[in-house]
C-alpha cells in the first residue's frame, strides 16, 4: 500500500484543494447567504475530507471504514448540490461550476473505488 497517512491519499488531497477553492469562491457570495448556502457548501466540502480522515483511523474494521467512506461520498454529493444552487443563484459562473463539478467527479470515483475495494486499504 505504501500510504502511512490519510493526508497522502490522492482523494484527500484533491478534496482538500476543492474545499479550499470553494472557500475562496464563497467569500464573494452575498452576505444574506452567510448562514445558509455559504455555510452549507463550506461545511459539506470540508466534511468530505473529514470523513476520509475518520475512515483512515478506523480502517482496522473494514465495515466501519466503508461506512465512513460512504459518509464522505454523501458529503460529496451534497457539495455538488450546493454548487448547483450557487450556479442557479448566479453566485458562480459556468466555468467555476464546471471546474468544481469535474473535480468532485474525480473525488467521487476514487471514493467509490475505495468503498468497493476496502481490502486494499484496511489493515
Amino acid at each position: 500500500m505504501g500510504v502511512s497517512s490519510f493526508k497522502e491519499l490522492i482523494v484527500h488531497k484533491k478534496a482538500h484543494a476543492l474545499a479550499m477553492e470553494i472557500f475562496q469562491i464563497s467569500k464573494k457570495f452575498p452576505h444574506e447567504e452567510r448562514y445558509s448556502l455559504t455555510d452549507q457548501v463550506r461545511r459539506s466540502s470540508r466534511s468530505v475530507t473529514a470523513c476520509i480522515a475518520e475512515s483512515w483511523a478506523k480502517r482496522i474494521y473494514e465495515k466501519v471504514f466503508v461506512n465512513k467512506l460512504t459518509d464522505s461520498l454523501g458529503e460529496e454529493y451534497e457539495t455538488e448540490e450546493w454548487i448547483d444552487y450557487a450556479f442557479d443563484c448566479n453566485y458562480i459562473d459556468s466555468d467555476q461550476r464546471s471546474t468544481l463539478l469535474s473535480g468532485y467527479d474525480e473525488v467521487r470515483k476514487m471514493l467509490i473505488s475505495m468503498i468497493n475495494n476496502p481490502e486494499k486499504w484496511c489493515k
